[in-house]
């Protein structure tokens, strides 16, 4: 999901955040397709110099830490909208396909272990398994018997692989799967789900050699 416009400004504060918001969407899209590209990958297609992506990123894992930590600011933000719906199932349900639209976990997915987290982004990170586990709580009473929250991220990352030739159709099948495994979380064919479930440790292990 494209990053949203600053707010307007003039002179070089304006073109600074436009650089700014275009090098952050450029990024997006350079290290989803390979996340060993060159940071001169993303200068070239944000349409900016060199000189300019340094000024703000003074390398390429800053650049990285930035792209995910706003995708995390992202999924709070989501999350805490969702608790605050009145109907638990609906408003988990509607947090899915919030997040597979805005495309969140493919960051995680393509860029964990390729950067050093800040504490600020590890607190966040605590933060968003909190809220991912009261969303998941709450709407336990319409939940198939047997999952955990973690399986919820695994769900998530699922989503997040498909990918079409045009944004528009992603988009469309994302949502047509999210709505196949929604049905899978809750209901019940009477027989239990195979295997362990995932526990945080083995959802974490992307991130264990940074």
């Amino acid at each position: 999901m494209p990053t949203p416009p600053p707010p307007a400004l003039s002179g070089r504060r304006g073109q600074a955040a436009r650089n700014d918001g275009a090098i952050l969407d450029a990024a997006r899209e350079v290290f989803l397709t390979d996340p060993k590209a060159p940071i001169a990958a993303v200068a070239e297609r944000a349409g900016v110099g060199i000189s300019a992506l340094y000024r703000r990123y003074p390398g390429k894992e800053d650049l990285l830490r930035t792209l995910c930590h706003d995708g995390l600011r992202r999924y709070l933000t989501e999350a805490e909208a969702a608790l605050a719906e009145p109907d638990p199932a609906a408003a988990l349900r509607g947090f899915l396909e919030r997040v597979v639209v805005a495309d969140l976990h493919a960051l995680t997915v393509n860029l964990a272990g390729t950067f050093t987290p800040t504490p600020q982004m590890d607190a966040d990170a605590v933060r968003a398994a909190e809220l991912s586990t009261a969303l998941f709580e709450r709407a336990r009473p319409a939940l198939r018997e047997g999952l955990v929250v973690d399986d919820l991220t695994l769900v998530l990352e699922g989503c997040s692989a498909v990918r079409m030739p045009t944004p528009a159709r992603t988009r469309e099948i994302r949502l047509r799967y999210v709505e196949v495994l929604f049905t899978g979380l809750t209901t019940d064919p009477g027989r239990p789900l195979p295997g362990p479930p995932p526990d945080a440790r083995e959802l974490s292990w992307r991130w264990l050699d940074t």
